[in-house]
């Protein structure tokens, strides 16, 4: 026994490397939640047509905003990694950092294994259009979660540099692809004086357009797992995480313009690559390729990042014992959480096999959705039980409480919006969190020593 507990003790004594900055972490962040431009967004036209899929954008845009805000002042502060899974252990308790730590590991999980489903999806399709149509998706999707869980396995700086270059050009294609539909001339290739209409199914439609509305930013809230690996967690948080929820509404709102003026919302609502279908009728070759390599590059960066924060959530409850603690394990060569991100690959690949797009872009809105919730109880908190003369922080946000009870306001409005079209994957996915609920304070809460978790330099409040 006590030469396990020294072995233990010896692996987690190898602490991760402070080698990200401010660009990291925007790759980090807009990498993740990109592909939504990409792909899955436009579930919200079938639900609430094309105006209806516009205001859901920018109603979730102020969403993220409140999480933006919310997240950027107690990560800044609470600088470790796990994010929002350490933030509840330090300010709530143990029965919510577990829950939060899974939401974080299932969202992330679930967005991997959807972007790895669209690059097997658009590799048949291409393939498709050049003769080859048997060619099976699902050798796309194995070497593409392989491929990406290596990269993270190898380093995190590496990791994220590639993830800056490859979501810089998927950006820049959605400005290529703008260009493109020539937006000075209306009516020469954007025709949306004839395809736009009104709101199809009235407001009830535009309510239930919020669903996959969170396609367009869920992840950003991801920068704040890269926080034990910052130089300077007080500037490189804020800017980051600012910086790409500013970069994501440019993006969307550049996408659904785009979209809407080539595609009648009936056909864009259910199509599996708007973007690059979009760049199909434009009619420019040139553009085309651009557009099949930026959906490919978004796929990638947001599977990427999404690898790099599931393992590190997953990372932090085995270091803390919330897991087992063989999972709390750094490798002692390329300082990364290895046996995290190779435990999670059959995960992703299993729900990427399905082959059910919509199911598994559920799952991880749900669980991401969940996680917001606890943030707006976690930020009052927060500034109740260390006021802010009491510590120092990074970075303050303005307006406080405001940012979290509008955030706790639109997380019901949008858990009434999936409700309305996906009322059994809701109740089953929230069965499945109480059941692991019962299980951790069954199995796993008697290994928890709450006192020895606490690391911040804060005088601790009364009761902890």
């Amino acid at each position: 026994m006590s030469q396990q507990s020294s072995s233990q003790s010896g692996e987690q004594r190898i602490s991760m490397l402070k080698v990200l900055n401010p660009f990291h972490i925007w790759a980090l962040g807009v990498g993740i939640v990109l592909v939504g431009e990409f792909m899955g967004w436009n579930f919200s036209v079938a639900k609430g047509g094309a105006y209806g899929a516009l205001i859901a954008c920018w109603v979730i845009g102020l969403l993220y905003s409140c999480v933006a805000m919310i997240d950027s002042e107690v990560t800044s502060t609470v600088a470790a990694a796990g994010g929002q899974y350490t933030q509840a252990k330090h300010i709530i308790g143990p029965l919510m950092a577990f829950n939060v730590g899974l939401y974080l590991v299932m969202a992330y999980t679930m967005l991997e294994a959807a972007d790895a489903l669209i690059v097997g999806d658009l590799m048949a399709a291409v393939a498709s259009a050049t003769g080859f149509h048997d060619l099976s998706p699902q050798p796309f999707v194995v070497l593409t979660i392989s491929f990406l869980a290596w990269l993270n396995y190898r380093g995190v700086f590496m990791t994220l540099t590639v993830n800056f270059v490859i979501t810089l050009f998927a950006f820049l294609a959605i400005l290529a692809l703008f260009i493109g539909a020539d937006p000075l001339n209306p009516g020469h290739i954007l025709k949306h004086s004839d395809l736009l209409t009104e709101l199809p199914y009235g407001w009830i439609g535009v309510v239930a357009a919020l669903q996959f509305g969170m396609w367009y930013y869920l992840g950003i809230e991801g920068t704040c797992q890269a926080a034990e690996e910052v130089r300077s967690a007080g500037r490189a948080i804020p800017l980051g995480t600012i910086g790409g929820i500013l970069t994501l509404l440019v993006a969307a709102t550049l996408t659904w313009y785009i979209s809407t003026g080539l595609m009648p919302w009936q056909y864009l609502g259910q199509a599996t690559t708007p973007l690059y279908d979009a760049a199909s009728i434009i009619g420019n070759p040139v553009l085309q390729v651009v557009l099949f390599i930026g959906t490919m590059f978004a796929a990638i960066a947001s599977a990427n990042g999404c690898i790099n924060d599931a393992a590190r959530a997953w990372f932090s409850m085995g270091r803390d014992r919330y897991m087992p603690t063989w999972f709390g394990a750094i490798h002692p060569r390329y300082r990364t959480p290895f046996r995290s991100i190779i435990f999670l690959i059959p995960i992703a690949v299993s729900f990427a096999f399905t082959g059910l797009l919509d199911q598994v872009i559920t799952f991880s809105i749900l669980s991401g959705l969940l996680g917001y919730t606890f943030m707006s109880i976690n930020m009052v908190k927060f500034r109740k039980m260390w006021p802010l003369d009491v510590i120092k922080r990074g970075y303050i946000h303005p307006f406080h409480p405001i940012p979290a009870y509008t955030l706790l306001g639109l997380c019901s409005l949008v858990y009434f919006a999936t409700f309305l079209g996906y009322g059994a994957s809701l109740l089953s996915i929230m069965a499945f969190y109480i059941v692991a609920s019962i299980w951790f304070v069954k199995r796993r809460y008697q290994f928890v020593k709450r006192g020895d978790q606490f690391t911040m330099p804060w005088p601790r409040p009364k009761g902890y």
